[in-house]
């Protein structure tokens, strides 16, 4: 992806968060994801991902790595509200197939799934923050062409922070980061591991 190409993508998204949110603060003040992301919610949700090597645990060849992600999603709200104030919320699990291209150090592609647990923050009005976790298994063919890695059946470790934001009773716009691990679990001969910081963004529709 050249750098013309980069900053065409940042103004498009940009453009299309931007639209979402002057929309969504002209379709009245009522909306409350308390009121609409309850026990037995069901969410589906696409993000879109970009994937970017650290070297966070001094692992450097990791740092050298670049992906895009797409991320579906398929969640239910599995708890009524607990807790009260600030941290009032509620556990949602999501079932989140997913599909990569790497395109650094050289092209290569990723398909795999995760079950994630996320914790839903509900007393920010339209505001949802969350943080959620998950792990998951994938086939890459990254391995055995890298050092960190001598299989391409894989594991996946994930967490970290996000929010959505309700534009309407029943879309919301979702951004979020994790640290992003993949590893082998020693079944290889080679272990080291990928480490990276995967930022994402995308919507979410909330039913019933």
């Amino acid at each position: 992806m050249t750098v013309l190409q980069k900053k065409h993508y940042m103004f498009w998204v940009a453009s299309l968060v931007l639209s979402f949110f002057v929309g969504g603060m002209a379709w009245g003040e009522d909306l409350n994801a308390r009121n609409r992301v309850t026990k037995g919610t069901l969410e589906y949700g696409l993000l879109g991902g970009f994937w970017k090597g650290s070297n966070v645990f001094e692992n450097a060849p990791s740092s050298n790595r670049r992906a895009i992600y797409i991320l579906p999603q398929l969640g239910q709200v599995l708890t009524d509200e607990i807790g009260s104030g600030v941290v009032a919320g509620n556990v949602e699990l999501l079932l989140e197939p997913m599909a990569a291209h790497y395109y650094e150090p050289f092209s290569a592609s990723a398909f795999g799934g995760s079950l994630v647990l996320k914790y839903n923050f509900l007393s920010f009005g339209r505001w949802m923050p969350f943080w959620d976790g998950g792990a998951g298994m994938l086939w890459t063919d990254l391995a055995p062409r890298i050092p960190e890695q001598s299989t391409q059946f894989n594991f996946i470790l994930q967490t970290g922070p996000g929010v959505s934001f309700f534009v309407s009773e029943n879309l919301a716009i979702t951004a979020g980061f994790r640290f992003h691990h993949i590893s082998n679990s020693g079944i290889g001969d080679r272990n080291i591991g990928l480490n990276a910081w995967l930022f994402n963004l995308g919507f979410s529709f909330f039913s019933p």
